[in-house]
């Protein structure tokens, strides 16, 4: 028996295939700071529980394919808030933002179409591409330049025959860039140009520092019937294991084709949209104490990394990520050194290598992703033992 050919061209996930030896790590006795996975510790707000302990229906039903009400108009209730006008029929609640990147790719990709994207990007657009039938089309960007890619030249040198979207991710996974309203049209007009969609993955709207303006391609009414906004509130909220997104559009074509597979899928989880819902009652102080928490780890962690001899990063604009380019030429072997042979006082440290997150093969090996989602102290020694780390695999290869 065979499996499919499809399935067999992806990849796991560079975030997750790490676990066993960390996990073997952590039995033989070491601490492991984790730095891999973008799962905040910041206390889900009150609200989710508080709304799902009110929730007692003597029977839990099927949800609407769309979602519950209350979901719908919480959505409408946060967009009108950045000026933005939707109705509920712009909406789909999805499970999570990576049903509705799944849902969006289905509907415009058939075999052997492309996504424009800038590389590095979230690794699991490799896969939902995959399942689509599609490939990604790499805008290549770079360390120094701040991984920055709202530039024409660049868009052109991407573009190909086969390409049906550009897909952004604003604040960026895994490098923090951050796309300023102005950028967002410069890639809106390009696309109207070339007739392409723009996927719009905005699920860190919230985390931009240094002054910058919250910004979404919604907030651009003159391409609504080309952009999709995927969103969710797993980060916003910190509500991760709620699986709550929502696909977003005013195309009404593309909202019918949405609407197919999800009502295939019957419904996203009624009682996580009641919780979900309530998060949006939460008022602006706490975005705004959110912000400044992860503002203070972005500084505290940048400046700790810094330190390591050869480490480039151009300090992040926005999310709760950053891509470091490591003097080093090999980021996973370096890893696998880092949890099997090396520790200080029993502690080591963990991070995502960045070759995964490139569609480009053989760039981005020297390079990592690194989530700052632990406290500033704990950061401070990640990174501390990162540098000793590499100090001590670079020796052991007589460099």
């Amino acid at each position: 028996m065979q499996l499919s050919n499809r399935v067999q061209e992806m990849q796991f996930s560079p975030i997750r295939k790490f676990n066993p030896l960390a996990i073997a790590a952590e039995k033989a006795g070491k601490k492991v700071y984790h730095l891999n996975i973008g799962q905040p510790d910041i206390e889900t707000p009150a609200a989710f529980m508080e709304a799902v302990r009110a929730y007692e229906p003597k029977v839990i039903a099927y949800a609407e394919s769309g979602g519950i009400p209350q979901m719908q108009d919480a959505i409408i209730g946060y967009y009108k808030n950045i000026g933005v006008e939707l109705e509920r029929k712009n909406i789909i609640v999805t499970t999570g933002g990576s049903e509705a990147l799944l849902f969006g790719f289905l509907s415009i990709l058939n075999d052997g179409d492309q996504a424009m994207m800038a590389e590095p990007f979230y690794t699991n657009y490799n896969t939902f591409a995959l399942e689509a039938g599609g490939t990604i089309a790499p805008i290549t960007t770079k360390a120094e330049d701040g991984f920055a890619y709202a530039k024409k030249e660049l868009l052109e040198k991407s573009l190909t025959p086969n390409t049906k979207v550009i897909c952004c991710i604003s604040p960026g996974n895994p490098t923090g860039n951050v796309l300023t309203l102005d950028d967002m049209r410069v890639i809106c007009e390009f696309a109207k140009e070339h007739d392409l969609w723009v996927m719009a993955d905005e699920v860190y709207r919230e985390f931009v520092y240094d002054g910058r303006k919250l910004a979404s391609f919604a907030q651009l009414p003159e391409y609504a019937d080309r952009v999709i906004i995927v969103d969710s509130v797993s980060k916003r909220f910190s509500a991760c294991g709620a699986r709550i997104g929502a696909i977003i559009c005013k195309n009404e074509e593309l909202m019918a084709s949405v609407m197919k597979m999800a009502q295939c899928r019957l419904c996203s989880s009624t009682i996580d949209q009641i919780g979900a819902a309530a998060l949006y009652t939460v008022d602006d102080s706490y975005y705004k104490a959110v912000n400044e928490e992860y503002c203070r780890r972005r500084d505290t962690v940048h400046e700790a990394l810094m330190k390591i001899p050869g480490a480039v990063c151009q300090k992040p604009g926005g999310a709760f990520y950053m891509t470091v380019k490591l003097p080093v030429d090999d980021a996973e072997d370096l890893l696998n050194f880092l949890l099997t042979e090396f520790d200080e006082d029993g502690e080591t440290v963990m991070y995502a290598p960045a070759a995964g997150f490139y569609a480009t093969k053989g760039i981005g090996k020297d390079e990592i992703r690194i989530a700052y989602v632990l406290k500033e102290e704990d950061l401070k020694k990640a990174a501390y033992l990162l540098g000793k780390g590499i100090e001590a695999y670079n020796k052991k290869l007589g460099k």
